[in-house]
């Protein structure tokens, strides 16, 4: 009997030993062009990002011009914000007729390019409790 509850005791000290803590992150955009549609947020590890179905993803809607997006338990670790400021609320990106995002769009860290997200300009890395803002 002593010797299950030692046990027990040492399974259960390992198991809190071994939970990981989670965060929130807290993204603002703060200067859409319009309140028209919503905005669309995905937060991705460098594995998602781009290629996959993001860790979280949420739907804002958008006053004055502002639209904060809260994301819970985010694991420690590197991730990327992608913003889209989604005018028809489709949940995609448009483009126009010359292949240029119809809509805007920007990720974390603010990165000025002219080509596609790239992880490495918008990898930051959460190991607190944490708010960016994101630009369009």
């Amino acid at each position: 009997m002593k010797t299950l509850f030692t046990s027990l005791i040492v399974l259960l000290f390992s198991i809190a030993l071994n939970a990981q803590e989670t965060f929130t992150l807290k993204v603002t955009v703060n200067n859409a062009k319009s309140d028209e549609g919503k905005m669309v947020y995905s937060l991705s590890t460098e594995e998602q990002f781009m290629k996959a179905a993001p860790l979280q993803a949420a739907s804002m809607e958008i006053t004055d011009g502002i639209a904060i997006a809260t994301f819970k338990n985010v694991p420690t670790g590197d991730y990327a914000v992608m913003v889209l400021h989604d005018k028809n609320s489709n949940e995609k990106m448009d483009f126009s007729d010359q292949g240029r995002p119809a809509e805007s769009y920007g990720m974390s860290n603010n990165p000025m390019s002219y080509g596609p997200p790239i992880w490495a300009d918008a990898k930051f890395t959460v190991e607190a409790h944490k708010e960016i803002i994101v630009r369009l």
